[in-house]
């Protein structure tokens, strides 16, 4: 065992282990917030609703079929009217009938070890939570969101969202900080899949697509950026897709 740790190529693996611990618990240290307080009422909801009309909900809520790229890894298409999407992610393509969350498998690629019913569930959250970073101030008043106005220490109002129902993991909470306009720069997370309260992640690069609601195609935060490319959006899937219902097995199920 002596000679094992005095290899230096084992000494080295072990500092370097050592260094991204050091590197990881520095980094929740002095990034980590506490979720922070605010009072429920009119004030917050008048911000929530100013941050829908600056991103054109109405227009939102006129747009039928949506598609867009996820992280340069998901391709979805989302029929809103009928409540369906189609998921693709590493040659794997599954239709999904979003509020039953049930579906069909139309093609297996890299999960092929999983059953039809696990890629279905699989696509479903991806959907889920995809189409949120694609619009999630037209959820601002979804039932069982909580909404609270924030008084920052640089004098700005922020508006404090929190889920306790819906998606895949409600109990979150989101931070949204906004220009005059009401049009986000910026969020901050306190999520359960991320370790670090308060995470920033920004709202850059908005998009006005054909339908007229606005998107941001770019997040920058400390951990990693996203992006979301190829957004599309029309009144009608058929309008979206040239004619083609991709959707048509999940209507005769």
């Amino acid at each position: 065992m002596k000679k094992f740790f005095k290899n230096k190529w084992v000494k080295g693996i072990l500092i370097s282990i050592g260094v991204l611990l050091l590197v990881g618990v520095g980094f929740f240290w002095w990034s980590n917030e506490s979720l922070p307080t605010g009072k429920e009422g009119a004030e917050a909801d008048a911000l929530a609703n100013k941050m829908m009309a600056a991103t054109n909900v109405e227009a939102w809520k006129e747009t039928g079929a949506v598609s867009w790229n996820f992280a340069g890894a998901r391709q979805h298409i989302w029929d809103k009217t009928r409540h369906y999407a189609q998921v693709t992610w590493e040659g794997n393509v599954v239709l999904v009938d979003i509020n039953p969350q049930t579906g069909i498998v139309k093609q297996k690629g890299k999960d092929n070890k999983l059953s039809d019913e696990e890629l279905v569930k699989k696509a479903w959250e991806t959907w889920a939570n995809d189409s949120f970073w694609l619009n999630p101030v037209a959820k601002l008043f979804d039932p069982g969101t909580h909404r609270k106005l924030v008084k920052r220490s640089n004098g700005e109002d922020a508006l404090l969202i929190s889920y306790e129902s819906g998606g895949v993991t409600p109990g979150d909470s989101y931070l949204w900080l906004v220009d005059k306009n009401g049009l986000p720069y910026a969020w901050k997370l306190w999520v359960k899949i991320i370790p670090v309260g308060g995470l920033e992640f920004s709202w850059e690069k908005w998009q006005t697509l054909e339908t007229g609601f606005k998107a941001s195609a770019y997040h920058h935060s400390k951990l990693k950026d996203l992006t979301l490319t190829d957004m599309k959006a029309a009144k009608t899937l058929t309008e979206l897709t040239g004619g083609e219902d991709i959707f048509a097995e999940l209507e005769k199920k």
